[in-house]
This record gives structure tokens, C-alpha cells and sequence, in this order.
């Protein structure tokens, strides 16, 4: 049975916020809302096959979404989960923070803060559900730079979170700050390979009907990043952790882009 847009939209709307409603039932219970993280991340599996499954496009085109975006969100899946639940699972330190901000009312504000959650996996899923829709029967040289460009985001995250884990594995590291690799030319290489992740987004939905709209998700991911939940947030957590050290490397590392070292003269 295939679908069309508002209804296949209608109908991730309503699995993400079921989802998302277990989700924060068991975030309660295990008194842990970082899996919230993980949920995000896999969420966008679950839409990408009901995309697929339900779409109306060229098959090949079908397969080349769900496989994008499947590659991402599963990798990202099972990194965050490692984080989240590892051998002794420890709550994220701005999950901590917001527990304190939130105490008086803490289970609702999680609540309303997970299904937001579910509705930016829609939000941002989009692109890959016009993708679906699509029945040109062709693919177009876009949507081959856009795998090309996923591939690389993908290894660069992967390269970005293999260097921060070695790093922090070494005790001999405690209180320092990760320079390691991409690290040592960005504060952030994995949200920059992230945000790359959402460009390979758009070029694959380009030569679609109306795709071309999509450009909001790159925009947004960008907001996101850099006003809300990803630098600010990451970046207030390691000086609260680390002090003059992460104020240092500030002052001397790309925030984003990974680009050469600042040299810093003293007055």
C-alpha cells in the first residue's frame, strides 16, 4: 500500500510520539533521560524503512535513501548507546543540569522535551520522504555526491569518535583536554561531520519535487548546533569539568570547521 506526503507525514508524526512516549516512561524509571539520545538517533531508521516501505518513488532511489540514512542512524545508534549505557551508565552532565533547572516540574518538562525530540525526527526526516516519493526513473548525478558526501561525513565522525575515545581511555588523560587528531583542529569535528551528514541530505533530495525546500534541515542542524543543545551546552559541561585548560583550547581551536591552530601573542 503506498501513501502520499501528508498522510506518510501524519503517520511519523504519530510513530515518533509513541515512541518517544516509551521512551520517557523508561528515561523516568531508570532515572537516565540520556537515552533520549539514543532514541533520536534511531528513530530515524524506523522512519526511513516506513518511507521506503509506504513511498510511491523509483525503488533504486528508495534504496539509496534508506541506505544513507540508515548508515548514519544506526552508527550514531550504537555510539550513543555505548555512551549512555555502558558498563556503568552515569546521566550525561546536561541532563544533570537540567534536572536541576527543571526539579520542580521535572517529569513534564521531560516529557514535552522528548516528544520535541520526536518532532525534529520528522522535522528532519523529511527530505528522505520525498526522496521516496520520487519516480524519476534515474538517478541523478546529485544524488550520487550526495552518497559521496554522506560517506565522507560518515568516516570523519567515525575517525572524530574513535580519537575522543582513546583519548578519555588513557587515565593519564583525567582533567585534560582531547587534541588528538581532528580534535586538534576543531573543538567539535564530530558536529561539524554531523551537520555534513544533513548537507548529504539536501543534495539527495535536490532533483526531487519540491526538494529544494529541505534546505531548512542543514539551517536548522546548524541552529541547533550552535545555539542550543550542541556547542553551548557541550562546551558549558567541559568548563565546568575542566576550567582554564578548555578555556585555553578555545582560544586557540576552530569551534566547527576543522582549520588550522590560532597563534596567540601576548600583549
Amino acid at each position: 500500500m503506498e501513501i502520499d506526503f501528508f498522510n506518510l507525514l501524519i503517520l511519523a508524526f504519530v510513530i515518533a510520539a509513541l515512541m518517544m512516549l516509551l521512551v520517557w516512561w523508561i528515561a523516568m524509571r531508570i532515572k537516565n533521560a540520556g537515552i533520549v539520545d539514543i532514541a533520536w538517533a534511531g528513530n530515524f531508521t524506523l522512519l526511513a524503512v516506513v518511507y521506503a516501505v509506504l513511498g510511491s518513488g523509483y525503488r533504486p532511489r528508495k534504496a539509496l535513501a534508506v541506505a544513507m540514512m540508515t548508515a548514519w542512524s544506526l552508527r550514531l545508534t550504537l555510539h550513543l548507546y555505548r555512551r549512555v549505557m555502558g558498563h556503568h551508565p552515569v546521566e550525561d552532565g546536561r541532563y544533570q543540569q537540567l534536572r536541576r533547572e527543571w526539579a520542580s516540574s521535572l517529569p513534564v518538562k521531560f516529557f514535552w522535551f522528548f516528544q520535541f525530540q520526536g518532532c525534529l525526527n520528522v522535522v528532519l526526516s523529511v527530505p528522505v520522504l520525498l526522496a521516496c516519493l520520487n519516480a524519476e526513473p534515474q538517478i541523478h548525478v546529485l544524488e550520487w555526491l550526495a552518497l559521496g558526501t554522506s560517506i565522507t561525513a560518515l568516516l570523519g565522525e567515525w575517525a572524530a569518535d574513535s580519537q575522543l575515545a582513546r583519548f578519555k581511555s588513557n587515565p593519564a588523560n583525567a582533567g585534560k583536554v582531547c587534541q588528538a587528531g581532528l580534535w586538534n583542529y576543531s573543538r567539535h569535528p564530530n558536529y561539524f561531520f554531523e551537520w555534513l551528514i544533513w548537507v548529504s541530505y539536501f543534495l539527495l533530495v535536490l532533483p526531487s519535487p519540491y526538494g529544494f525546500a529541505t534546505i531548512y534541515c542543514p539551517l536548522l542542524m546548524l541552529y541547533f548546533l550552535f545555539r542550543v543543545t550542541g556547542i553551548p551546552m557541550t562546551e558549558e559541561q567541559a568548563i565546568r569539568s575542566k576550567g582554564d585548560v578548555y578555556r585555553e583550547y578555545q582560544r586557540t581551536t576552530s569551534a566547527f570547521v576543522p582549520w588550522m591552530k590560532k597563534v596567540i601573542r601576548d600583549a
